[in-house]
């Protein structure tokens, strides 16, 4: 046995349900980073790419054989969201990173804001749009089992909304707490349905936990004074 196929199957039985260590590891790193970008530190991004590494394994791990697919069934847009994850966050990585450096003697990387009205527009396009060939592409690639339509639209939701939501926590935008709400709305129940109890319950606390980090950002965007930003830096460094 591998060391990837130890770390899926190994776990403990919990009120009938077989809790993968893989999969607690991957949520609670994925807590962790959650609650860094509520705190607005730069080191959130890192924690979140090691988890959305570790859940891309338990998404597919029916898919490569890592599991004989009894319980669960796979979710190809929540392992595929994993990948955009990685992708997104180290542009928030870079970006939060950029935006501390301009304001180094600021406690938090970044501070809050609301996007302009031509911004938040695209972007509810962008996943109106997203979402409609989403459904489409997971249907194509089937489910490996006879998934009724709605589980493509489902599927298809959650991955454009976790891919909004990350990129507009980099860019700082308040409405990235919104756009998760609208996600675990329909996430928690999937999940669920599907048998990873564990993220389903990470996205339950999540509910939560987002409702109070929007406080928190709405908070600091109405009384702290906004970034200087990068390119204004290099603007100054020019003249």
């Amino acid at each position: 046995m591998s060391l990837l196929e130890w770390f899926y199957s190994a776990g403990f039985d919990v009120a009938g349900y077989r809790l993968s260590v893989m999969e607690l590891v991957g949520v609670t790193f994925g807590l962790g980073s959650a609650i860094g970008g509520m705190l607005r530190k730069v080191w959130a991004w890192p924690i979140g790419i090691v988890g959305n590494a570790i859940l891309f394994f338990v998404y597919v791990g029916i898919t490569i054989g890592l599991d004989d697919g009894a319980d669960k069934a796979p979710l190809f847009g929540q392992s595929g969201r994993q990948i955009f994850f990685i992708v997104t966050s180290l542009y928030g990585w870079w970006r939060w990173s950029q935006v501390k450096r301009v304001n180094q003697h600021e406690r938090h990387a970044i501070t809050p804001r609301w996007q302009t009205m031509n911004q938040r527009l695209l972007l509810v396009a962008g996943w109106v749009a997203g979402v409609i060939v989403g459904q489409w592409v997971f249907a194509q690639l089937g489910a490996g089992w006879p998934a009724p339509r709605w589980y493509y639209w489902a599927d298809a939701w959650i991955f454009v909304g976790s891919f909004v939501a990350t990129f507009a926590m980099a860019k700082g935008w308040n409405e990235f707490w919104l756009a998760w709400i609208a996600v675990d709305l329909v996430g928690v129940p999937l999940l669920w349905h599907s048998g990873y109890v564990p993220t389903a319950v990470l996205y339950a606390v999540y509910a939560v936990f987002v409702v109070y980090g929007f406080t928190v950002w709405l908070r600091a965007s109405r009384t702290e004074r906004p970034d200087r930003q990068p390119e204004e830096r290099a603007a100054g460094a020019a003249t």
